[in-house]
């Protein structure tokens, strides 16, 4: 149990308050369809382009961190797992967008990552990407759809989810070692988040 009141964030840590959703069964649709100039496609990724879309996405603007800390042989064995499916959608011959659904646990899928580059934000692309999650999602036989993100991801990202149809469950606090002060990202990434050192 944590006591009321402030508590210091140790130096070189990062706190945040992670927000876990779920849906029970397949929601109404929200209206999007995907701009002419953007295509949506599969990917059996290779590491390079996951850790490339992964950063883009989200790494360098909101501090995704947890899969660039894997190792090859970790993180390859994840993204090439049969339960796992990658999407992206491509625009002007460039990948801008990453849905990676985990059906790994029997009768769940997890929406891993879901975003945007900056190229495809405003685009009306994102609507019609949770479309397309929501519809894989629950055209195989789970009874939970479930995501979740924290304070320091783009402050779209949970009034976005509760739009599509997912509700609160639960929320933690959280602290991690900084990936900025381990090196794993650069110091310039996430600027909103305060850099701590130690």
């Amino acid at each position: 149990m944590i006591a009321d009141g402030l508590h210091d964030v140790p130096a070189g840590k990062v706190a945040m308050i992670v927000t876990h959703l779920e849906m029970r069964s397949r929601p109404r649709l929200r209206p999007g369809t995907l701009p002419e100039d953007v295509k949506l496609r599969r990917v059996t990724p290779d590491l390079e382009w996951y850790r490339d879309i992964f950063a883009r996405v989200g790494a360098l603007e909101w501090l995704w961190y947890g899969r660039l800390r894997l190792s090859d042989d970790a993180l390859r064995g994840i993204i090439t797992d049969p339960g796992v499916e990658i999407f992206t959608l491509a625009h002007d011959g460039q990948d801008e967008a990453l849905l990676e659904l985990d059906f790994r646990e029997d009768g769940a899928c997890e929406l891993a990552y879901f975003g945007l580059t900056p190229a495809l934000i405003g685009s009306g692309a994102g609507r019609a990407l949770m479309n397309e999650a929501i519809s894989r999602a629950w055209a195989r036989d789970i009874s939970r759809f479930h995501v979740h993100t924290c304070t320091i991801d783009s402050p779209q990202a949970l009034p976005f989810y509760l739009r599509s149809g997912f509700s609160v469950t639960r929320q933690q606090v959280e602290i991690d070692d900084d990936p900025r002060v381990l090196g794993v990202l650069p110091e310039t990434a996430g600027p909103h988040v305060p850099l701590l050192r130690p």
